[in-house]
């Protein structure tokens, strides 16, 4: 279901409101670029300073917008499952395709309570499920033994991986004997990562070059990987710029220049230095995109 590029898609504010028109005109704006589907209320949507209300309205925003042209992945998650299962549910009841779902940051849990935590979400929701793994954020990840595991569920589906470790794909590949989405969670490596037997990317790039970004997928899935490499290195300044500071700050910056939102985020996540403002620019000017 979940292959190629996929945006990870910023959540628009105005004046410290959801932005409702912004939201809907860069879904479309995405669907026309030929992106191959959509997160919404993920980390780079800023779902943990997103009220419920908030939360649910941007799932039900970009499930009408997108009006089944691509699927979409709603981020769901919580280190409290029984939040993820309500989350879950209203994703399900709003038309959404999957749930994408992290665990165990603040909370710590062990492998066990990691995999209990999974199941506890899978048993008692309905949709398929992405997990999140990105130790980074979380503090814990999920070990190649415990994504297998998982993976005997019937709708675990696959993992967004930001491990940042590219053996991952190829030693989970060999304990899952299933149909998986293998989808990378780092757009720097996502070309590697594909290498490694991946399927996609769940990308920050691709809210501000969808274009690029969907090229580079179908390039990989056809195999072309000096190609995609290619591209990569000509969007690498982009991704780089893009994370200078804390996500996403940068890249509602760069939709700022494109006209398609304000660059308003909520704190703690604070506006860019004009250092990366002018690092921004000058990376979107090279790809022609301004």
């Amino acid at each position: 279901m979940f292959q190629g590029a996929i945006t990870a898609l910023i959540t628009p504010f105005r004046d410290g409101q959801l932005d409702e028109d912004a939201l809907r005109k860069i879904v479309r704006w995405q669907i026309d670029q030929g992106i191959d589907g959509l997160v919404p209320v993920g980390t780079t949507g800023e779902s943990p300073t997103l009220s419920e209300a908030e939360h649910k309205r941007v799932i039900e925003i970009t499930v009408v917008e997108t009006n089944k042209a691509v699927p979409v992945l709603a981020g769901a998650g919580s280190n409290n499952p029984v939040e993820a299962v309500n989350y879950s549910e209203y994703a399900k009841q709003a038309g959404a395709d999957a749930t994408l779902h992290v665990a165990g940051y603040y909370n710590r849990p062990n492998q066990a309570g990691l995999y209990q935590h999974f199941k506890y979400v899978h048993d008692n929701s309905s949709l398929p499920i992405i997990l999140y793994n990105i130790p980074p954020r979380s503090i814990v990840g999920i070990d190649v033994d415990t994504m297998a595991k998982l993976a005997e569920l019937p709708r675990i589906i696959g993992v967004k991986d930001a491990t940042g470790d590219l053996t991952r794909p190829i030693r989970e590949r060999a304990l899952i004997h299933k149909d998986f989405c293998y989808l990378s969670g780092d757009d720097v490596t996502s070309v590697a990562y594909n290498i490694g037997g991946g399927n996609g990317c769940i990308s920050v790039t691709a809210n501000i070059a969808p274009k690029q970004v969907v090229e580079l997928h179908n390039l990989c899935r056809q195999g072309h990987y000096v190609a995609a490499a290619e591209l990569q290195d000509k969007l690498f300044s982009l991704h780089a710029a893009l994370f200078l500071e804390p996500n996403p700050a940068g890249a509602k910056y760069a939709l700022s220049l494109l006209g398609l939102c304000t660059e308003e985020c909520r704190l703690p996540i604070v506006a860019l230095q004009d250092s990366s403002k002018a690092k921004i620019q000058q990376a979107m000017t090279n790809l022609g995109l301004i």
